[in-house]
């Protein structure tokens, strides 16, 4: 049975989110609504997630020092990791120690890097994936790439949101996707994963929560990317009955081996029937911001409920949405974004603005979404909302 009790006193419930940007920042609005103290930790400071929390801290989370000190302050009830780059070994003692971390203190060490959870994928639970091969040298990188054959796709083994990603498309690519993966993980240079390169008809998130009855499966989200990242989604995707079903049976084969609470964004490429595996986040994913648009329960609502304990009905759907990206690129601590009133002009659209605090080179800074009958007019209407949007990058 789950008890709250009140907020900020000794009966209340606390949770520490280990990653406070935009995703973590919708999850510590949706544990507040249930009464829960929300500590918010990331390496900058006036993150997303902080500017909504209770307290925050600010240091770099792979400190697994600094990490067990501010827990061990903390006394949570709930951990939750919202981004990659964390002390997992520390988490990991923590668990033993008797912390609650979610979904599992193994998911989080599984997740962090991709050869964890491939390891676990494709030799473990013998589920269908692409050619991979794993490399710590730029000798043991320049083989994979002969073995696995171009073209190919390098990603370093810990990164998110694209970073450090690149296709290798002829062998004048091979210095400069090493170069990119060296400087794009989470961690530093570091090992890499080379993997063949999928032709796929289209790609997935399948949104699947672990709870307390059970697991449930949310419409499949379609998603595009550049360079990695996501910049649109849609849900639901088109799929055939046996693909889905395949990608439902992968989907659960996966996150039960993760074990725990909560939703866990399974990544999955389609090509007619056949389905490999290719990620997973045990926690909400990008492409999933359109469910707050979609579905009657959000992806982070959902997460919230099923961390706490609490039941996951039968999520309504409301219709055919999608989500765009902002991604703004420049050198600015002063970011404006004009012309709002075109933008939400039309019925069923709507903005979040993630409130970080700066960019350097590109990032996301928020997002679009619309619903409409269809699909595609779906993602028209996101589309003629974004190229209304206005954004002066002001010089800091």
């Amino acid at each position: 049975m789950t008890k709250i009790g009140t907020t900020l006193s000794s009966v209340g419930k606390k949770a520490v989110l280990c990653g406070s940007g935009e995703l973590g920042k919708e999850v510590a609005i949706e544990l507040q609504r249930y009464g829960i103290e929300v500590v918010a930790l990331d390496k900058y400071p006036n993150a997303p997630a902080m500017q909504v929390a209770h307290s925050s801290h600010v240091f770099s989370m792979l400190d697994g020092e600094k990490l067990r000190a501010v827990i061990e302050t903390e006394k949570p009830d709930y951990i939750i990791p919202e981004i990659e780059a964390i002390a997992t070994d520390t988490l990991v003692e923590l668990e033993k120690e008797g912390f609650n971390v979610i979904p599992t203190a193994k998911a989080t060490f599984l997740t962090m890097n991709r050869e964890g959870i491939r390891r676990l994928a494709a030799e473990d639970l013998q589920i269908a994936t692409s050619p991979y091969r794993f490399a710590s040298s730029k000798e043991e990188f320049e083989s994979a790439v002969a073995e696995i054959g171009i073209p190919c796709v390098v990603k370093p083994i810990m990164s998110s949101s694209g970073h450090g990603q690149s296709v290798i498309k002829t062998a004048a690519d091979i210095d400069r996707s090493w170069k990119i993966a060296q400087e794009g993980g989470r961690a530093g240079a570091g090992r890499v994963i080379v993997e063949a390169f999928v032709k796929f008809d289209y790609e997935i998130t399948l949104l699947t929560v672990r709870h307390s009855a059970g697991t449930t499966f949310l419409n499949p989200i379609g998603h595009y990317q550049e360079d990695g990242d996501y910049r649109e989604s849609w849900q639901p995707q088109p799929m055939i009955d046996s693909a889905l079903e395949k990608a439902q049976k992968i989907a659960k084969l996966v996150t039960d081996a993760l074990g725990g609470y909560g939703i866990f964004g399974v990544e999955l490429f389609v090509c007619g029937n056949d389905v490999l595996f290719s990620e997973v986040s045990p926690r909400p994913h990008d492409t999933g911001m359109v469910t707050m648009i979609s579905q009657d329960m959000s992806q982070f609502a959902l997460h919230a409920r099923a961390i706490l304990g609490l039941p996951v009905p039968a999520v309504r759907f409301n219709r055919p949405s999608a989500s765009k990206a902002i991604v703004v690129e420049g050198d600015s601590d002063k970011v404006v974004f004009d012309n709002l009133e075109n933008v939400l002009a039309e019925a069923d659209v709507q903005l979040r603005i993630f409130g970080k605090p700066e960019v350097v080179g590109h990032r996301r800074l928020g997002v679009i979404l619309a619903s409409a009958d269809t699909i595609e007019e779906a993602r028209a209407k996101a589309n003629r909302a974004y190229d209304k949007l206005e954004i002066n990058v002001l010089p800091r």
